[in-house]
C-alpha cells in the first residue's frame, strides 16, 4: 500500500468564474478516517469527482492510491471505492445482477466479501434497485463501492435521508469493518454526530481550501481553534461528548 494514499497540494479547479477549489492542501494519513466538514458549496464534491478523475484540475497536483487520477483514471479506479450522495447505478438491475457486471469489469471482485456484505445489510436479492427505499439503495452502493477491496474509500454525503436503525447498520458493518482492515477513507458529510462517531481527522473546508486539518481533539483544543465558526465548534464539541462507541 503506497504512502501516498491522497495527498493534494495547490489543488485549482473553476468552473467559469467560479473558483471550486483555491490552492487546496490535504494530505491524509494512512489506514485513517478522515471527515471532511464544510457548507455546501466549499468544494467537498469537487474534491472527490477529482479523486476519482472525473474532472481535471486547472492547476496543482493530487495523488490517489499512489497515482495521478487524471493521468491514470483507471488503475485509480481500480484501488479506489466510491459511494454517492444517491444512488447512480442502474435502476433496472438488483444487487445481483450489479455484482455480476462489477465482478466482469472491475479486477480483484470478491464475491465472497459482496455476498457476505448483501447478507449482513439485508438487502433484497430480487428487487430492482429503483423499487428499493433509498436505505436499500445506498446500501447497495456500499456493497459496491467495497466489493473490489479498495485501498481509499471514498464517501460523499452517504448517509442523508437514511433513518437512524439503516444509518447504524452502515457504520456498523461497513464503515466499522473498513476501519479494521485499514483503509484510508475520506468521508465528506454535514452530520455531526457520524462526523464524531467514525472520524479519526477532521478537515475542515471552506472557500474551497482546507481551513483546519488533524485529529478532532486538536481541531478542537488547538491554539486557532477559534478560526472555526462557532456554530460548527460547539455542535463538533457537542457530538464528540455524545458520541457512542460502535
Amino acid at each position: 500500500m503506497s504512502d501516498d494514499m491522497f495527498a493534494a497540494r495547490g489543488l485549482t479547479k473553476r468552473f467559469g468564474r467560479a473558483l471550486a477549489l483555491d490552492g487546496l492542501d490535504l494530505e491524509l494519513v494512512s489506514g485513517q478516517t478522515t471527515v471532511l466538514l464544510g457548507e455546501n458549496g466549499a468544494g467537498k464534491s469537487t474534491l472527490l469527482r477529482l479523486a476519482l478523475g472525473v474532472l481535471r484540475p486547472h492547476r496543482g497536483s493530487l495523488i490517489v492510491a499512489g497515482r495521478d487520477p487524471w493521468r491514470d483514471p483507471d488503475s485509480v479506479r481500480r484501488s479506489v471505492g466510491y459511494v454517492p450522495d444517491r444512488p447512480d447505478a442502474p435502476s433496472w438491475m438488483t444487487i445481483v445482477e450489479l455484482c455480476r457486471f462489477m465482478a466482469a469489469h472491475q479486477p480483484g471482485w470478491h464475491v465472497s466479501h459482496s455476498e457476505d456484505l448483501i447478507e449482513r445489510l439485508d438487502i433484497p436479492r430480487e428487487r430492482k434497485l429503483g423499487q428499493m427505499s433509498r436505505g436499500q439503495a445506498m446500501k447497495v452502493m456500499l456493497v459496491l463501492a467495497v466489493g473490489h477491496d479498495p485501498d481509499v474509500l471514498l464517501l460523499d454525503e452517504p448517509f442523508g435521508g437514511l433513518d437512524p436503525v439503516v444509518r447504524e447498520e452502515v457504520l456498523r458493518t461497513v464503515i466499522g469493518a473498513m476501519q479494521t482492515d485499514g483503509r484510508t477513507i475520506l468521508c465528506a458529510t454535514h452530520e455531526l454526530d457520524v462526523a464524531a462517531r467514525i472520524a479519526d481527522r477532521v478537515a475542515i473546508i471552506a472557500d474551497g481550501r482546507v481551513r483546519r486539518h488533524g485529529a478532532v481533539a486538536e481541531v478542537l483544543n488547538g491554539d486557532d481553534s477559534a478560526e472555526l465558526p462557532r456554530g460548527l465548534h460547539d455542535a463538533l464539541v457537542a457530538a464528540t461528548e455524545e458520541v457512542v462507541p460502535c
